[in-house]
């Protein structure tokens, strides 16, 4: 298989928190992630993580401490890593699609 293209249908979900599953690949420090999120989900903390990415299907709300932002189909997003851009999810519709790029694990 070439390093350079990621054959999501042949990667295995895995479902770290209820309503949240996710399938990557990684490489050089990086990792590409498949990410569905279900109604319901809801992160045990803060997310103090770096995404980039873009939104395929549904919404959800990202609380940023207390600043209410919405990600629809259709937008990326551009979250930089840090307590000071710590944020939390909440699913509006009944999943959320996207692809995430982000520092590997």
């Amino acid at each position: 298989m070439d390093e350079r293209k990621v054959d999501f249908g042949s990667l295995e979900w895995r479902a770290p928190l209820p309503c949240a599953r996710y399938k990557a690949s990684q490489q050089d420090g990086r990792q590409l992630r498949l990410v569905e999120l279900a109604k319901g989900f809801a992160e045990p903390d803060w997310c103090t993580k770096g995404h980039v990415g873009y939104v395929l299907e549904g919404e959800m709300d990202v609380d940023f401490d207390g600043k209410i932002v919405r990600f629809s189909a259709g937008d990326g997003l551009m979250i930089p890593k840090g307590q000071e851009n710590r944020h939390n999810a909440r699913v509006i519709t009944d999943v959320v699609k996207m692809i995430l790029v982000e520092d590997a694990e």
